[in-house]
């Protein structure tokens, strides 16, 4: 029989102990009732006995299942199209021109433009990014576009490669976008969904990966969005990250991040360019 209630604080430090070493998230004391339901459905699904049984597995687990199973338990997928506009506006408005300008960007008599969602959840964020990119950039066939999605979360990372979306997802984008970059779906219960179109979902790569592990980048980002991911990680564990971001951007490359984050108080080398996005010169 399943026993939710034997999360101790023992147990309930351990779990946070785990967390931060393999992915520098940051839980907080008020993140226990958040721990015993997201792993209690888990424990009840395995059918084990609690949280000292699940813990006792997680941490002799060596095939990276129980790594996965945790960080899928304990992400939060807050997303939607266009979600905080105004990073799109200014993609359109600053970045693809300057992209499009800069004779750094030209390669193979195309101009490459690269971009990277990091904490990509099911995919809104990286194809706003391609429908943006499409409305605005003249002469497509001439660009060579590539876009990377990643997420910790395996589950978000299979949703986004589908590019399967319920009607109701799509409820704030206009119907001539939808018309453009999507075609009528059901999804695997008959409900009406719709699908990104193959030329749309094939601007874009969706990969696993955990932000504290090596980054297998060969080319740099002419502009990187991680919007709302910060939030989950303390002071060092966030510059530490920004500098990574700042290294992997090519020079006049833009970093955004999420409304409720700010870099103040964060040692970095990015300049202001507006609130919640920063330049690299």
């Amino acid at each position: 029989m399943t026993d939710v209630d034997d999360l101790t604080d023992d147990i309930f430090d351990k779990i946070r102990a785990y967390i931060y070493d393999r992915a520098k998230i940051s839980l907080g004391d008020n993140k226990r009732e958040l721990v015993r339901a997201r792993f209690g459905k888990v424990i009840r699904q395995r059918s084990m006995s609690g949280f000292h049984e699940y813990f006792n597995w997680m941490v002799k687990d060596d095939t990276g299942e129980a790594f996965r199973e945790v960080m899928n338990a304990i992400s939060t997928n807050l997303t939607s199209f266009f979600r905080e506009n105004q990073h799109f506006q200014f993609l359109a408005s600053t970045v693809i021109p300057y992209v499009a300008k800069n004779p750094g960007s030209r390669v193979g008599g195309k101009i490459r433009l690269r971009g990277w969602s990091a904490g990509c959840s099911t995919g809104e964020e990286v194809y706003s990014m391609c429908m943006t990119i499409c409305e605005n950039v003249p002469h497509l066939d001439a660009w060579d576009i590539r876009l990377l999605a990643t997420d910790i979360d395996t589950e978000v990372v299979a949703h986004g490669q589908r590019g399967l979306y319920l009607k109701d997802r799509l409820q704030d984008v206009p119907t001539a976008t939808i018309k453009r970059f999507f075609d009528p779906a059901k999804d695997n219960k008959g409900k009406p969904a719709f699908q990104v179109r193959s030329e749309v979902r094939e601007m874009v790569a969706f990969r696993h990966l955990n932000l504290f592990s090596k980054w297998p980048f060969k080319h740099k980002f002419d502009f990187i969005f991680c919007r709302n991911v910060m939030i989950y990680f303390d002071r060092p564990t966030q510059e530490s990250l920004v500098g990574n971001y700042y290294n992997v951007l090519n020079n006049g490359g833009y970093l955004f991040i999420g409304h409720s984050e700010s870099l103040n108080g964060i040692k970095h080398s990015f300049d202001y360019s507006q609130p919640t996005i920063y330049l690299k010169h």
